[in-house]
C-alpha cells in the first residue's frame, strides 16, 4: 500500500511540476524550440532545475543495490549507440517539434480534454503498439 501511495505522490508531484512550469502547454514548448522567432527561454529554468536535481540524486541512486521499497534497481546496461536508438531519438524529436508535447506533458494535458492532447497521445500510443508488433513483444 505504501509503495502505491509513494508512486501516486511522485506522479502527482511530477504532473504538478509540468503544469506549473508550462511544459503541458504546447505553445510554450514550441516557442522555446523556436530560437530564431518567438523564442521563450523560460523553460531553461525547468531544464536547469531538473538537471540539478538529477545530478545530485543520481549519485545516491546508482550506489543502491535496491529501490526504497526493496525492489530490484534496474539501470540500463547497454552503452551502444545503434541505428534503432538514433532513429527513435529522431522520431521523438520530430514528434515533439511538431506537436509541442513530449510523453509526460502530453499525459498531463489530457486532463484538459483538449483535442490536440488527445490526438498526440493517441498517436503516441499507436507508435508504442506498432513498436511492440514490430519487436514481437
Amino acid at each position: 500500500m505504501m509503495r502505491h501511495l509513494s508512486m501516486f505522490a511522485g506522479g502527482l508531484l511530477f504532473g504538478l511540476g509540468l503544469w506549473i512550469s508550462g511544459m503541458s502547454n504546447p505553445s510554450k514548448v514550441l516557442n522555446f524550440l523556436d530560437v530564431t522567432g518567438t523564442w521563450d527561454p523560460s523553460l531553461l529554468l525547468v531544464l536547469g532545475g531538473a538537471s540539478g536535481v538529477t545530478m545530485i540524486a543520481f549519485r545516491f541512486v546508482v550506489n543502491r543495490p535496491f529501490t526504497l521499497f526493496g525492489g530490484a534497481l534496474q539501470l540500463p546496461t547497454s552503452k551502444d549507440i545503434d541505428a534503432p536508438l538514433v532513429i527513435g531519438a529522431l522520431l521523438f524529436g520530430i514528434g515533439w517539434g511538431i506537436g509541442g508535447y513530449c510523453p509526460g506533458p502530453a499525459l498531463t494535458a489530457l486532463s484538459t480534454f483538449g483535442r490536440d492532447a488527445m490526438v498526440f497521445t493517441g498517436a503516441m500510443v499507436g507508435g508504442i503498439l506498432l513498436h511492440r508488433v514490430y519487436k514481437g513483444t
